[in-house]
């Protein structure tokens, strides 16, 4: 039988109107900043639920491509004087070259070995971005300048910088949704499902699990680049292990395995901490109680519990096949909600 489709599948040009008209409006009616920020942790979150959701990895690092891109970028555009989109584009190109690097290491293994290797590298990049006269140390590098955009569009408008912004993350998300929905992001989930058989139809899994990592990594970079031109500042918060455990929370939050889950468990995050910012502790014990709530009641994140809780039966095998060139059912599952 086929695969029943999903709530969102039956309502995705709803959907995906009702996002396009929420992008554009939300900057008059919220402070751009703040929805730039959020936009930069979602896709931080889409990066690394492509490996975990698609891949079955856990990555405890991702923070460190995270915040190595924001350093990057940050020191192109302020001393080298690159244009603001090539310095993220070069941060991006950094992130991806450690991702690589770390891959190399990190992939022939599987489980919590996998985990830790990740993370013992995100600390010595952790410890690098520390001690190196570059960036700044405990100060990081500070009065970013935001430029413009191939000497056309000045970005020191938050307004202006918003819709760019807006544009490349849309962009990111499509790109991952077309990779999840590819042949190649097919056998990410088979291998993800079941890797002895993947190995023995004859996939070089190693490959797959590396190309995956370096094209998460350098998405998790895209969105650390973003944040220090939009922020003007690169830290090492961006590149501390607790990102890497936000990021991690907003996937849990929002459903593993979902593209949409990302952008709301970032939406349900970042609210709560901009809500709470005056109340340091407090953020991380209300984070510490979500994170319990989700994990005993919503197993699935919240778009995970919508997607059962609105799920119909799969589809009759004895339902007529669609014309040549029409869309069939198992068409259904090839569009960016699931």
């Amino acid at each position: 039988m086929s695969p029943a489709p999903t709530f969102f599948e039956r309502h995705r040009l709803l959907l995906l109107g009702g996002g396009a008209i929420v992008l554009l409006a939300a900057p008059w009616v919220a402070y751009p900043i703040f929805l730039m920020k959020l936009m930069c942790f979602a896709l931080l979150a889409a990066s690394l639920n492509l490996m975990v959701g698609y891949v079955g990895l856990l990555s405890f690092g991702h923070a460190m491509f995270f915040g190595a891109a924001g350093y990057a970028t940050a020191h192109a555009v302020k001393v080298w004087g690159f244009d603001p989109a090539l310095g993220v584009l070069f941060g991006a190109a950094v992130a991806a070259a450690i991702g690589a690097l770390t891959g190399v290491l990190a992939i022939r293994r599987a489980g919590i070995a996998f985990s830790m290797i990740t993370l013992a590298c995100a600390q010595l990049v952790y410890f690098i971005a520390l001690r190196s006269p570059f960036t700044g140390g405990e100060d990081g590098i500070q009065n970013v300048p935001r430029g413009s955009l191939f000497g056309l569009l000045k970005l020191d408008d938050n307004l202006t910088l918003y819709y760019v912004v807006m544009v490349a993350v849309v962009a990111a998300f499509w790109l991952i949704w077309r990779v999840v929905y590819s042949p190649f992001g097919q056998v990410l989930t088979a291998i993800r499902d079941n890797e002895p058989r993947a190995i023995s139809l004859g996939y070089r899994v190693n490959r797959y699990k590396l190309l995956a990592f370096t094209l998460s990594a350098a998405l998790a970079g895209l969105a650390g680049g973003i944040k220090s031109i939009v922020f003007q500042i690169a830290t090492l918060t961006d590149v501390s292990w607790v990102t890497s455990g936000e990021a991690l929370l907003m996937g849990i939050v929002g459903g593993l395995q979902t593209l949409l889950g990302p952008v709301v468990g970032a939406l349900v995050v970042v609210s709560m901490e901009n809500a709470l910012s005056g109340f340091a502790e407090v953020v991380l014990i209300v984070q510490g109680v979500v994170f319990v709530l989700v994990v005993m009641l919503f197993r699935r994140g919240i778009v995970g519990e919508i997607n059962a809780k609105f799920k119909r039966p799969p589809l009759s095998p004895s339902a007529p096949a669609p014309e040549v060139g029409g869309r069939g059912p198992a068409d259904a599952a090839a569009h960016p909600f699931s």
